[in-house]
């Protein structure tokens, strides 16, 4: 065939178009080829950078971990810190046993004065606020029309006074002649009846003219008790009803009760000291239960308990001279029931509860401490009777319990003297915080009770 044929011309076209040409996804391989490569250059200059960076530090934290003076490290580990805390001796003391219960200040006597008798107010004989002793004036009511109803019923009594002394004489006449044969018997028994009607009368005058001199003292109030008045509810000048106007209250203020409510537990105990013929005190907190008012006694128990709340009444009487309990007033009353002598007193802030029940950390020498489960009795709020686990000279832990563990060695801060001593709890105001390192120095570490081991927070670099 001819190379310049049109056939053979076609042919090598053909060909030419069919040389290899990249297409795109051969593009795309080479693209993605050239990224890992890259990326895996990265990755090696991270993973050189690292080593460097291990390498560096290593030192440094084997400076760090090396145990200090007297420390010895064990399998490579760092020696254990010891924990600092702050501990206080167990020491025999009295502990009151306190009973408290919410109370009210309640008046002995709370007078609201009304007048018996109806009238116009014409004077009023207090001051606002003043104090009044019993049969001071008060008020005054007119009286006039009470006098001239006096002088009218006197004025009847004496007429009927006079009737009956006629209708004696007649019957004394009558019963002469009734002797004498010189009348008949039925005149003298009629007369006898008049007497009798007369004497009646005369009675019911007496009364009315009594009644009207009562109301005459009514007319003038006086106060009932001795007490304080209150504000004036009526104006002068007003007319008054009988038993429904109230002019002014007069409250008793000295002395002066708490009424209290105790749970009905505590009955049993209150009673027995009750009949022992012991005379308990009690003393009335303010709301917040932070400042003492007023001190009193028990006066009585209520003879019922209330069965929807559980609780019983109780009066404690206060002298009140300097008029601190006002009526009505909110208080905690807290009774003092007995005093437990000697017993060992622990602070509140070294009690701990959780699994082996209530516990403390206890000195075991200088530098260690041991778990110690104890059973507590009374507490005032910041020491505790402990019935048993510890003793008088004991030393327990108060501060800085809450990294310790059994046998945790511990380095002390702080003594305190006794329970006595002791600060508030810890969390609550004005308590003591425990020991801060010096800077420079390693975080304490050390093991929960469950033996999980805690490490301390590490200082940043300077």
């Amino acid at each position: 065939m001819n190379e310049s044929s049109p056939i053979r011309r076609e042919t090598a076209r053909e060909v030419r178009t069919a040389d290899p040409v990249p297409t795109a996804p051969v593009r795309r391989r080479r693209k993605f080829g050239r990224w890992m490569l890259a990326l895996l250059i990265l990755g090696g200059a991270g993973a050189v950078a690292h080593r460097t960076y291990d390498a560096r530090q290593k030192p440094a934290e084997e400076t760090a971990q090396a145990p200090g003076p007297g420390g010895h490290g064990r399998g490579g580990r760092p020696a254990e810190m010891k924990q600092a805390v702050g501990i206080a001796p167990v020491v025999a003391g009295d502990m009151p046993v306190v009973l408290q219960g919410l109370g009210t200040v309640t008046p002995l006597a709370t007078v609201s004065i009304r007048s018996q008798i109806s009238g116009y107010l014409t004077k009023i004989g207090f001051r606002e606020g003043q104090m009044v002793k019993e049969g001071d004036f008060l008020a005054q009511i007119d009286p006039r029309p009470y006098e001239a109803l006096l002088a009218q019923y006197q004025g009847q009594l004496a007429r009927d006074q006079a009737l009956l002394q006629n209708s004696k004489l007649d019957l004394q006449r009558y019963q002469t002649l009734n002797r004498q044969d010189s009348i008949a018997k039925q005149n003298v028994d009629t007369q006898a009846a008049l007497v009798k009607q007369n004497e009646g009368t005369v009675a019911a005058d007496q009364a009315l003219v009594d009644q009207q001199k009562l109301n005459l003292t009514y007319a003038r109030i006086v106060s009932p008790v001795e007490g304080r008045v209150g504000l004036r509810q009526v104006d002068l000048g007003n007319y008054i009803t009988a038993g429904s106007t109230n002019i002014v209250v007069v409250t008793q203020l000295r002395p002066i009760s708490v009424v209290f409510v105790l749970p009905e537990d505590d009955v049993a105990r209150v009673m027995r000291r009750v009949r022992e013929g012991a005379k308990l005190t009690v003393r009335a907190f303010d709301r917040s239960d932070q400042h003492e008012i007023a001190t009193g006694r028990l006066d009585t128990v209520d003879n019922q308990i209330d069965t929807t709340t559980g609780t019983v009444k109780l009066r404690a009487m206060f002298e009140n001279e300097d008029e601190t309990l006002f009526p009505n007033q909110f208080v905690n009353a807290r009774l003092t029931v007995e005093t437990i002598r000697n017993a060992p007193l622990v602070p509140n802030a070294a009690i701990l509860r959780g699994t082996p029940g209530t516990y403390v950390y206890l000195m075991d020498g200088d530098e260690k401490v041991t778990v110690r489960p104890i059973k507590t009795g009374e507490t005032d709020g910041v020491n505790t009777v402990v019935l048993s686990g510890l003793q008088p000279g004991d030393r327990v832990v108060t501060d800085g319990t809450d990294r310790l563990r059994e046998g945790a060695p511990v380095r002390v801060v702080g003594q305190a003297t006794g329970p006595q001593a002791t600060g508030p709890a810890a969390g609550a105001p004005g308590a003591t915080l425990p020991a801060t390192p010096a800077a420079g120095a390693p975080a304490d570490t050390g093991s929960t009770q469950g033996g999980q081991e805690r490490r301390g927070r590490r200082r940043p670099a300077q």
